[in-house]
């Protein structure tokens, strides 16, 4: 039961990761780094402040819109001991892309549309750095422990060839 827990508590802190991190680098397509670094100095301080005011509520938004994705990959993930960093960022840039999809699903006819390289591009990163934080945080201690340490941890006997040769006993 403490297993249980553990893995769930580990599972919602990497999603809560990936989410932000996520969230700061949707914001950072939009405001990037460089322009908020030309800003005069005395105003930097409330220009990183927005910046992240603009992630967290982005984070919220992703969050919202991923979360039934990611129980899903958590789910296949933990059950078949996927530790893959290629699996994470796979899922994160599949989910990004879903997310993208139902954004241009959502478009009104004759408004101005999502489909375009700078869009594609965001989401992409987005996917990506969602996939990598939430591997770093959970993915790559997902599922049970691997056999090796156990072998490692407890070596069996080296026997002899000499002595099963001789036919002497052997430990």
């Amino acid at each position: 039961m403490l297993k249980f827990f553990s893995t769930l508590i580990r599972v919602m802190f990497g999603f809560a990761l990936a989410c932000l991190a996520a969230g700061l680098v949707t914001v950072l397509f939009v405001t990037t780094p460089a322009e908020v670094l030309t800003e005069p100095f005395d105003r930097l301080p409330k220009t990183v402040g927005d910046t992240f005011d603009l992630a967290l509520l982005a984070a919220t938004h992703l969050a919202i819109f991923s979360s039934l994705f990611v129980v899903i990959v958590a789910l296949l993930s933990e059950v078949f001991s996927i530790r893959s960093p290629a699996f994470y960022l796979f899922a994160g840039i599949a989910i990004a892309m879903l997310g993208f999809t139902a954004q241009y699903a959502s478009e009104v006819a004759g408004q101005p549309t999502i489909l375009n390289n700078y869009a594609i591009k965001a989401f992409l990163t987005i996917g990506f750095f969602g996939g990598f934080f939430y591997w770093l945080a959970a993915g790559q201690f997902a599922g049970r422990p691997d056999d090796r340490s156990e072998a490692i941890a407890a070596p069996k006997p080296i026997t002899s060839t000499a002595a099963v040769s001789k036919g002497e006993p052997t430990d």
